[in-house]
């Protein structure tokens, strides 16, 4: 019955000795074993359509180097955080770009790993050479079972991968020496991302691409009118621009190349402001009439529908800074004015009777209303005018892949084929009588009357919608609140 009684007790013991063991070992084993560490560069495999929350990534993801933030978390014990995109995603989705160096402690014996596990506080103290590793939690062995140890062993060395994973994931279970070397991976990390390096500047396009843009734009215009007595006025502009680009990039180079063509349509208008001393002679039937046209202020508004092309060189820059500059061909194809007339005088003087009429029906006089005049030709129709054109600006990169563009743009007209004599011309044309008929007066715009030249301007801020093909990547700005 002792003996028994012996056995019994001895293999109570046993039983409790194992449940220890393993229970601690559960208690110490991580619930993953993750293949990458915190610092790590990974790129999403294309095959891969969700995130862990569900979504579905956008297509610039796919192409863009990632580094790993953070490895495992309550809600998804196996998924891994990407600083870029700040998404969980799951391990079997990632691809190593540099995979990490296996440190020369890491891949040491475990009799050579034991002193660092001494110095360790709350660490087991190291065995001899010839035994197996004592695990922590597990229980001293009883006296009188010997034979216990030995065949633990055996079982714990068949356990093939685990134990190499198991020194890997836990920081607490890595080597005391590996540790500084793993906190220097990551600060480097950290400084090349401070420096702007792959998550901000790297273009995800570097074997060219192209865009379409819809712009619209507005600011100050006018008409550059060459008018002896008058000046012109300044007025303002509003276009739609539809334009294609296609740009050539290059490794290593952070200005992309390209050129621009396309179509403007908008409406701009400006003016003139001028007054009217004008004297000639009329030829009737009865003798000479000598008439003098005069008044104090006239005003005119001249508009124009106008179509643009341009043809421009452009550079973008990775931060986002673009400039286009070109020439660009305008063409008016409608142009109404509107003049308003202050004070006139028409005088008439008869030399074979020696008589001066002032304003008298068989002179000529503005009705009432001809004081406001309009008309839908002001002598710049159909006028070809060659413009150098120059844009300056900056543009995101949005989460679609497209782009915004928003800058400032300017126009100047260096030819224009608008001429006119103006030597001949007078504002108001006096028909004198004939028989009993009595004097008619014509007002001609002031433009077309009075300027020998014209040219062209325009300057104020635009704003672009681009798509690119492909999609760029979403690299700008991508924690600011406006997008």
């Amino acid at each position: 019955m002792k003996t028994i009684k012996s056995i019994l007790i001895a293999a109570t013991l046993i039983c409790a000795s194992a449940v220890s063991t393993l229970s601690a070992q559960q208690a110490d084993a991580p619930a993953y074993q993750f293949r990458v560490a915190i610092g790590d560069s990974v790129m999403i495999k294309p095959e891969c359509q969700k995130y862990l929350t569900g979504e579905k990534p956008s297509t610039w993801v796919y192409d863009k180097v990632h580094v790993v933030r953070q490895l495992g978390t309550k809600r998804f014990p196996e998924g891994v955080l990407l600083m870029s995109i700040y998404s969980w995603i799951c391990e079997d989705c990632l691809i190593p770009v540099n995979p990490r160096e296996e440190q020369p402690a890491q891949e040491a014996a475990p009799a050579e790993a034991a002193p660092a596990q001494e110095a360790a506080p709350g660490q087991a103290p190291a065995t001899k050479p010839g035994q197996a590793p004592a695990q922590e939690g597990a229980p001293a062995p009883v006296p009188g079972q010997e034979a216990a140890p030995a065949e633990a062993a055996p079982a714990q060395e068949a356990a093939p991968a685990e134990e190499p994973a198991q020194e890997a994931a836990p920081a607490e279970a890595a080597p005391a020496e590996a540790a500084p070397a793993q906190a220097e991976e990551v600060d480097s990390t950290k400084t090349q991302l401070a420096q702007g390096d792959t998550l901000k500047t790297r273009p995800i396009n570097k074997k060219g691409y192209d865009r379409f843009t819809i712009g619209v734009r507005g600011g100050a215009a006018g008409l550059l009118h060459s008018v002896k007595a008058g000046n012109w006025t300044c007025g303002g502009d509003a276009l739609l621009d539809l334009q294609y680009a296609h740009y050539w990039t290059k490794d290593g180079r952070p200005v992309d190349l390209g050129i621009i063509v396309g179509l403007g349509i908008g409406y701009s208008q400006s003016g003139m402001r001028t007054a009217v001393d004008t004297t000639y002679t009329v030829s009737t039937t009865d003798g000479n009439i000598n008439y003098t046209l005069k008044a104090d202020d006239i005003k005119e508004h001249d508009g124009q529908i106008q179509l643009e092309i341009p043809v421009m060189f452009s550079l973008i820059h990775n931060n986002g800074l673009f400039l286009n500059v070109g020439p660009k061909f305008m063409l008016p194809v409608y142009t109404p004015y509107h003049q308003n007339i202050t004070n006139p005088q028409i005088n008439a003087y008869f030399p074979a009777e020696g008589v001066n009429v002032s304003n008298e029906v068989i002179t000529g006089y503005l009705k009432d209303n001809q004081m406001t005049n309009a008309g839908t030709d002001n002598g710049n129709q159909f006028s070809i005018n060659v413009m150098l054109t120059a844009e300056l600006g900056y543009e995101w990169t949005l989460k679609s892949g497209n782009s915004l563009g928003l800058g400032a743009y300017a126009n100047y007209c260096v030819y224009n084929s608008f001429k006119n004599d103006a030597s001949v011309k007078s504002l108001m044309v006096v028909t004198p009588p004939q028989g009993s008929s009595v004097a008619d007066v014509d007002v001609l715009s002031a433009t077309k009357t009075y300027a020998t030249g014209l040219g062209y301007f325009d300057a104020g801020i635009k704003l672009a919608y681009h798509f690119n093909f492909p999609k760029k990547q979403y690299v700008h700005f991508r924690e600011s609140k406006l997008f």
